[in-house]
C-alpha cells in the first residue's frame, strides 16, 4: 500500500501559514493506531512480566511501566470509539458494535482460563485435575460469576499459590469493565446530541475530571474513584481530539514539545496525568495520524496480546523457564502469546466483527438498519 501523504494547505500570498489539521491527516484506513496500539499491550506485556518473574515493576511517582501503556490504550480508545459514534449516530448499531468488539473474544478467554490454562497449571503443579471442579474457586465458578465483564475472582483452584504474583489467573481483565463504562458514558452524550450540537462539552467534562483528580490526590472525597476518574478522564480526551480533529494542528515540533513535557512530568511529578495527560495524548494522535508514511496492521493483534499475555506468563513461571533472566523471561513470554493473539483475532475477533453491519435482533429499536460503521 502506497504511503498516505498530505501535502500542508498553501495560503494564500500575503496570509500566514497554516498548520495541517488532524482532520486533514487522519484516514480511517491509512493510520498507524493498530501498530501503537500492539506497541501498547506488549508494553503492559512487558510490566506484567517484570512483576509476574521478579514481584515488581518499574515505577515513576504514583503511576508504573503498565500504567502509562494503559492511559494511552484509553486514550486512543477515546478518539476511535467516538468516530464510531459520530458516523454511526445510532445507539443500538453502536451498541452492537462495541459488544462484538470485547464481549465473544472475553467469553472464549474465561473459557481458556477455566478449562485450558487452569488444567495445565494443575498438572504442572502436582495436583489432582478434580480440584478444577471440587475446588471452592472452581472453572465453572470463574466463568460464570465473571461472564459480565465484572472480575469478581480472579483465583481458579488456588492455582499460582507460589507465584510472585499468587492466586491471579488473569491481571488484565479488570480494565474491560472500565473500558465499557466509558462507552456508556459516550452514548449517553452522543444520545443527548452532546457530540454533534455541543461538542464543547466533551472537553468540560474532561477538565472537570482532572479538576477531580487533583482534589482526589489532595485527599478530597470526591466520590468517585482514582482509577475510574483516571481512565474517564483520559478517554474524553482522546474523544475531545476527534471531535476537535479541524482544529487540532498536527506537527513534528509540536510533537517534540509534547513528548519533552510529557517525560519531564513522568519525571518530576508524583502524578504525571496532572500535567503530561494532554501531552501524551498529542504525542500518541501523532505517531497514529501524523507521519508521513503508514503501517496499517492487516491483524489488529492488540486484544489478544492484552488479554492472553498474564496467563501465559503465570504459567511460564511453573516451568524450567521461570529460571531465565527477567529480559529473557519477557522477551520469550511475548513470542509465545503471538499465537494466541492470532487464534483469538482469525477465530473470535475477526469473526464477530463481521457480523458488525448484520440485521440487529428484531426486538431491538431500528433492527432493520444495516448501516456501515466502524
Amino acid at each position: 500500500m502506497a504511503p498516505r501523504i498530505t501535502p500542508r494547505p498553501t495560503a494564500p500570498t500575503g496570509s500566514p501559514a497554516r498548520w495541517t489539521t488532524l482532520h486533514e491527516r487522519f484516514g480511517p484506513r491509512r493510520n498507524n493506531f493498530d501498530l501503537i496500539r500492539l506497541g501498547l499491550a506488549a508494553t503492559v506485556g512487558v510490566a506484567h512480566g517484570i512483576v509476574i518473574r521478579t514481584g515488581d515493576q518499574p515505577t515513576f511517582g504514583i503511576s508504573t511501566l503498565g500504567d502509562y501503556a494503559l492511559d494511552g490504550f484509553f486514550i486512543l480508545s477515546g478518539f476511535l470509539v467516538t468516530r464510531s459514534w459520530v458516523t454511526l449516530n445510532d445507539f443500538w448499531r453502536y451498541a452492537w458494535h462495541r459488544f462484538l468488539r470485547i464481549m465473544p473474544a472475553f467469553w472464549v478467554c474465561l473459557l481458556v482460563l477455566a478449562f485450558v490454562v487452569a488444567p495445565i497449571a494443575l498438572l504442572l503443579e502436582g495436583r489432582p485435575l478434580s480440584e478444577l471442579f471440587t475446588s471452592p474457586d472452581s472453572g465453572p465458578r470463574f466463568v460464570l460469576v465473571n461472564a459480565g465483564l465484572m472480575i469478581f475472582t480472579y483465583g481458579i483452584a488456588s492455582i499460582f499459590a507460589n507465584n510472585p504474583e499468587p492466586l491471579v489467573v488473569d491481571g488484565s481483565l479488570w480494565t474491560l469493565i472500565l473500558e465499557a463504562g466509558c462507552y456508556v458514558v459516550l452514548a449517553v452524550l452522543g444520545v443527548l446530541g452532546l457530540l454533534r450540537r455541543r461538542r464543547w462539552v466533551v472537553p468540560a467534562l474532561a477538565v472537570t475530571l482532572w479538576a477531580m483528580a487533583t482534589l482526589y490526590d489532595l485527599g478530597v472525597p470526591v466520590g468517585i474513584g482514582d482509577t475510574t476518574l483516571r481512565m474517564l478522564m483520559l478517554f474524553m480526551i482522546g474523544a475531545s481530539f476527534y471531535l476537535y480533529a479541524h482544529r487540532v494542528p498536527l506537527n513534528a515540533w509540536f510533537a517534540l514539545a509534547a513528548a519533552v513535557v510529557f517525560l519531564a512530568s513522568a519525571g518530576l511529578l508524583e502524578n504525571y496525568r496532572m500535567v503530561g495527560a494532554v501531552p501524551l495524548a498529542y504525542v500518541l494522535i501523532y505517531l497514529a495520524a501524523g507521519l508521513p508514511r503508514n503501517l496499517r496492521l492487516k491483524v489488529d493483534l492488540s486484544y489478544g496480546v492484552y488479554i492472553y499475555h498474564y496467563p501465559l506468563q503465570q504459567l511460564l513461571m511453573l516451568t524450567v523457564l521461570a529460571t531465565l533472566p527477567t529480559p529473557a523471561f519477557v522477551t520469550v513470554s511475548l513470542v509465545l502469546v503471538i499465537p494466541l493473539a492470532l487464534a483469538s483475532w482469525y477465530g473470535i475477533e475477526r469473526r464477530a466483527l463481521r457480523r458488525k453491519n448484520a440485521t440487529l435482533p428484531r426486538w431491538l429499536p431500528g433492527a432493520g438498519d444495516r448501516s456501515a460503521g466502524v
